[in-house]
């Protein structure tokens, strides 16, 4: 949720703290560069020093930075808040999975905790967005940053009481060499990802992007030499978990690199308020939440790599169907195929996880979820830099010649540039002129979304090709002597 809740509360903060351009991106965009940095050095050391414990030790910390960030006085602090917001998140996600994967040792029950745990994911995306509208018309931009306290609290208070602690009594020292280079890798990937997606192929981003795959196969190759590695590469010659990290790379690549282009779309084409955007956004999700325990219910009746493809050739048709969007669609229609993609990526997220964390041994299992997650991450920012780069090059070529003659040069640029640019100098426009561009720029806009949607069926439709061979036959068992931590549990 809090990866959302930021969304509509940025013009209210910007508008008391008055952050710079570049302070504005950093308030966006630290949070996710260093939760992606974090996980798998999070995840890692959760195997040696005990999952219950870092989970709580992070809930303590994303509770008193959630009180920072609400009453930061200056964007400097708000930046260091957010970051401290991301040390926290990168301990919540794999240690929550990791746990699952002990408290669970039947591969039937791990199944229904695992969907819960996804719908319990999306739920929250879907909520965030809503939450903070809702907040935003009452209270002050810092009210959207306190929903995560009571959370927090909560889980301080239940998990020492509910959860055992699990560890691997085998984990040997903690590599710092081999975490330093987790770090460099991600967070100067995800890095220039994104920032390629946003500025095109400039030299700082294009040197991110490279210094994080130098440091990538620099952390490969210490976990390959070192005594006690972070991560047992072997997890890679398995299928259902090498397989599963792939898949749930393609289906955030999908879904991040698709979802701006269809808030904008609600909001900017079709000029709902963001309130009643967020509303809409969320309608869909109402289906996805049944979606994760049928498609457990199915892979127990049938292959899963049958349902995952299934899933994947049901998003993609959703997105064939979102293709044909248009100003004047019905909305239910449009929802409609929303909701298809989002159910379809439901399944195979949920059985994607199922089985990668049922590759992987029990006293590893902080680490497997930590490569999940990264992968997750990965997709999201490779879905932005690619789908939203052909958007945006579908969205500016479409407005070559629909810029009227005699426009400042300045302000024709921002017509090309984005549509909401295009808007605002639309609205500064005598009679005609300004409605001519603003249906030029909608009609350009929805185009470029018709491109992106179209290129991410293309992608999951191969997937679907690919998940049959890729996963098939495997299955999850319960672990050896039906110990849910593989001797390595000890109950607080």
């Amino acid at each position: 949720m809090d990866v959302s809740v930021l969304y509509f509360a940025v013009p209210f903060l910007t508008a008391q703290l008055e952050p710079s351009a570049v302070q504005q991106l950093w308030i966006l965009d630290v949070y996710g560069f260093v939760l992606a940095g974090l996980l798998i050095t999070m995840g890692a050391l959760g195997d040696r020093i005990g999952r219950r414990r870092l989970l709580l030790a992070g809930a303590a910390l994303f509770g008193l930075a959630s009180c920072l960030a609400a009453y930061a006085q200056s964007a400097g602090l708000l930046i260091a808040a957010r970051a401290l917001l991301g040390v926290g998140g990168a301990t919540l996600m794999p240690s929550t999975l990791a746990l699952i994967r002990n408290l669970f040792p039947d591969a039937r029950q791990r199944g229904k905790a695992i969907a819960a745990w996804s719908a319990a994911v999306t739920g929250g995306i879907a909520i965030g967005p809503v939450l903070s509208g809702a907040l935003l018309e009452h209270f002050w931009w810092g009210s959207v940053f306190l929903v995560n306290t009571p959370a927090m609290v909560l889980l301080l208070v239940c998990g020492p009481l509910l959860l055992p602690e699990f560890r691997n009594p085998a984990g040997g020292r903690f590599d710092l060499l081999g975490s330093a280079l987790s770090l460099a890798a991600m967070l100067s990937a995800v890095y220039g990802i994104k920032e390629i997606a946003r500025d095109g192929l400039a030299p700082v981003p294009v040197a991110a992007l490279a210094t994080g795959l130098l440091a990538a196969a620099a952390f490969v190759h210490r976990q390959r030499t070192a005594r006690y590695p972070m991560l047992d590469l072997e997890l890679f010659r398995q299928r259902g978990f090498s397989g599963s990290v792939l898949m749930n790379l393609l289906a955030m690549f999908a879904v991040v690199g698709c979802a701006v282009f269809f808030t904008q779309y609600l909001q900017t084409v079709r000029g709902m308020s963001p309130m009643r955007a967020a509303l809409w956004n969320m309608a869909p999700t109402l289906l996805v939440g049944g979606v994760a325990p049928l498609s457990a219910v199915l892979a127990r009746r049938l292959d899963r790599s049958v349902v995952i493809a299934a899933g994947f050739a049901l998003a993609a048709g959703g997105f064939v169907w979102l293709s044909r969007a248009e100003a004047s669609s019905p909305l239910l229609v449009v929802l409609a195929g929303c909701a298809l993609y989002a159910c379809g990526l439901m399944a195979v997220m949920a059985l994607g996880n199922e089985l990668a964390l049922g590759a992987a041994p029990p006293e590893r299992a902080g680490a497997a979820s930590a490569v999940l997650e990264s992968g997750t991450e990965l997709g999201g920012a490779l879905g932005m830099a690619v789908l939203g780069t052909i958007g945006s090059a579908v969205y500016r070529d479409g407005m070559r010649g629909a810029v009227p003659a005699g426009l400042p040069a300045r302000a024709a640029d921002t017509a090309r540039e984005t549509l909401a640019g295009a808007l605002a100098v639309a609205d500064r426009l005598p009679g005609r002129a300004g409605q001519a561009l603003a249906t030029a720029a909608r009609d350009a806009f929805t185009h470029g979304l018709h491109t992106a949607v179209l290129c991410a069926a293309g992608v999951l439709a191969a997937a679907a090709v690919l998940a049959v061979p890729l996963l098939r036959g495997i299955r999850t068992t319960p672990d050896a002597a039906g110990d849910g931590d593989g001797g390595t549990g000890r109950p607080a």
